[in-house]
């Protein structure tokens, strides 16, 4: 059967086809939290990047921040008093916290700083310097004077016929300083001004340089020619036919002469079973908060696993586990195909940990050892991991505290008893005699693997081990007598050392602990009567 090409590598070569030299961008407004929906246009723009450098093209990658769009309304993590920048460009309006150069920043910041995390390294432009530094004026020019050819591409491929008033530029109001509330009333190509009336009663001239800002559905062609864009992944609502990326490939052929770029159109991420991921209704989980508790190469293995045109089901609790082991085994796997690997190195990017101990596992170590650091790694070296990175293990260990204290179901969570649990009163003879028999025969073992752990609990149920006949002995009975589920064993070790009837994978708990103490909270647990 012949190996399946990535879609990364699909995209590329059909880029390729256009010519060598190629920009791949992406942009997001920074309205409010930047959350892992938005996450997958610049995993999305960096992986078909990489797929063009590796594939010997000439290419560069640059993020675009819409700073100057106006903030559209008052959310839900806003309080009221945002209401009077309603319209104003969010560069212009202060951050909400009071720590950042305006409202764009706030969000910004800590967006890129995780960009950083996740081995991500564009080029990065924020709108409203581009529209201050005079990126956008003869695209304003071109646009003011062809207006009437804008507005009827606009009518002819959406369907809708701009308003009498309706200008490709809207002006920021010198009073009010809104973006969305002012109306053209004319311009001058040589002076590059552009006059205008406002809602709030005012009337002036702004520069176009910087004094206000293109309709989307012109800016986004007009950053196309500007920035020399041929490469770019949106969403699927600026897709549908009437949409920004059909207006936009028309405006920018017909006004600009410049071809739209190579469009990756990408289905959105859904967030468990709330729906779409929207800043807007906060049904969010930020890329920061995410980058808490999960490795950056696993949040990148999401997005690239999948095609673009397929959504995502993203869930931060236990199926986050499963997402994670399947990256894990992927990674590890001496049978991975072509595909699986091809896979494995675009999650992977530069300065990215990565350890050999499983997160799973070490949820269980974690919460063995309390979550003290020094504790958990006696536990790794116990356990034969590679400690000889210490930094990342330390990552693994905080994305793992971060996982149990925000997004870890109460079935996941354990603690172990420092003193004999009381609901060890509730253990049968089956049950004592074997924890009796397992004491005995661990107190005079070496140290034990996870594995070996789990062997010796099923070996109970073998007439001719060990184990089985001295649980057999202990309750006076003969090996074909005793009727052993391994179920009932496995109760029996979490009621003993957890106080509750279930727990984490037990061979891996049971290498956690030390090996003195199972062997006396065993042979406790085993004597106890009421």
């Amino acid at each position: 059967m012949a190996d399946i090409t990535h879609w990364a590598d699909v995209i590329a070569d059909e880029v390729l086809e256009k010519g060598k030299r190629h920009l791949v961008a992406t942009g997001i407004t920074p309205s409010g939290h930047i959350h892992i929906g938005n996450m997958r246009e610049v995993v999305t723009a960096d992986v078909a990047y990489r797929a063009l450098v590796d594939k010997g093209a000439e290419a560069e990658f640059i993020y675009i921040a819409d700073t100057y769009d106006p903030l559209r309304k008052v959310y839900p993590f806003l309080d009221e008093s945002y209401e009077e920048h309603v319209g104003k460009p969010l560069s212009e309006i202060p951050c909400p916290c009071g720590k950042h150069d305006d409202y764009a920043e706030h969000f910004l910041e800590p967006f890129l700083a995780a960009l950083d995390h996740l081995g991500i390294h564009p080029r990065v432009y924020r709108a409203d310097e581009l529209y201050k530094d005079g990126a956008y004026v003869e695209a304003i020019k071109q646009s003011l004077v062809r207006k009437d050819e804008i507005a009827a591409i606009l009518k002819k491929r959406s369907g809708k016929t701009p308003a009498s008033t309706w200008s490709p530029f809207n002006p920021i109001c010198n009073k009010c300083g809104k973006v969305n509330t002012t109306v053209v009333t004319g311009f001058d190509i040589d002076s590059e001004t552009v006059d205008y009336e406002c809602s709030c009663g005012d009337s002036g001239t702004v520069p176009m340089k910087g004094g206000g800002k293109l309709t989307w559905r012109v800016d986004w062609p007009a950053r196309w020619k500007a920035l020399g864009v041929t490469v770019e992944p949106f969403g699927k609502d600026h897709a549908s036919r009437g949409g920004s990326y059909d207006t936009g490939q028309a405006i920018a052929k017909e006004i600009f002469g410049y071809e739209a770029p190579h469009p990756i159109i990408y289905e959105w991420i859904m967030l468990g079973k709330k729906g779409a991921m929207s800043s807007s209704t906060g049904v969010v989980v930020s890329i920061s908060d995410m980058l808490k508790v999960v490795p950056p190469e696993v949040l990148r293995y999401l997005i690239i696993r999948t095609k673009p045109e397929k959504h995502i089901r993203f869930d931060p609790a236990l199926p986050l586990l499963t997402l994670v082991d399947e990256f894990e085994r992927l990674h590890s796997s001496d049978k991975a195909t072509s595909y699986d690997k091809r896979m494995i190195e675009l999650s992977h990017a530069a300065g990215l940990c990565h350890t050999d101990i499983p997160f799973k596992h070490m949820t269980t170590i974690y919460q063995v050892a309390a979550g003290d650091f020094d504790r958990i790694m006696n536990i790794v070296k116990r356990a034969g991991y590679d400690t000889s990175n210490e930094k990342c293990i330390r990552e693994l260990v905080d994305n793992v505290g971060n996982w149990l204290e925000m997004y870890a179901p109460d079935n996941a969570r354990f603690s172990v008893q420092e003193e004999l649990p009381v609901s060890t009163a509730t253990l049968n003879d089956l049950q004592r005699a074997f924890l009796k028999s397992f004491s005995q025969i661990l107190d005079k073992s070496g140290e034990m693997s996870g594995e070996d752990y789990h062997n010796l609990v099923y070996s109970a149920k073998e007439t001719d081990s060990e184990m089985n006949r001295m649980m057999a002995d202990s309750m006076g009975v003969s090996t074909e007598e005793l009727e052993v589920k391994p179920k009932d064993l496995f109760k029996a070790i979490y009621i003993s050392v957890l106080g509750q009837s279930s727990g984490p994978k037990a061979g891996w708990f049971l290498s956690s602990l030390e090996k003195d103490f199972i062997v006396k909270r065993f042979r406790e647990a085993a004597e106890y009567r009421p």
